[in-house]
């Protein structure tokens, strides 16, 4: 690696960071996502009166626990491909 560019370095770092980044960006949501379906289905049946009460709840907790991994994935892909780090550090070798 001593041998290697300052430029491919920083793009191997970022590819390697980016991966990393859309793993955990994508699977904390789902696990969050998860746990608050469950929740809201002991809820539902604990008190089937209200059933479309935790529904709504639900559906607006989904829509931004979605809205997260969505975030993410967009932040990661900003880094892959419109790379910012090779301009600001690396103005000589960036075509």
């Amino acid at each position: 690696m001593a041998q290697m560019e300052p430029g491919t370095l920083i793009t191997i770092i970022t590819i390697a960071i980016t991966g990393i980044g859309i793993i955990f960006g994508t699977l904390v949501p789902a696990l969050v996502e998860g746990r608050a379906v469950l929740k809201a289905f002991e809820g539902m049946a604990r008190q089937p009166e209200i059933a479309g009460e935790f529904r709504s709840t639900l559906i607006i907790a989904m829509a931004l626990l979605e809205s997260t991994a969505i975030y993410a994935l967009l932040i990661m892909l900003v880094l892959l491909f419109a790379n910012p780090l090779l301009d600001r550090f690396f103005p000589a070798i960036v075509p």
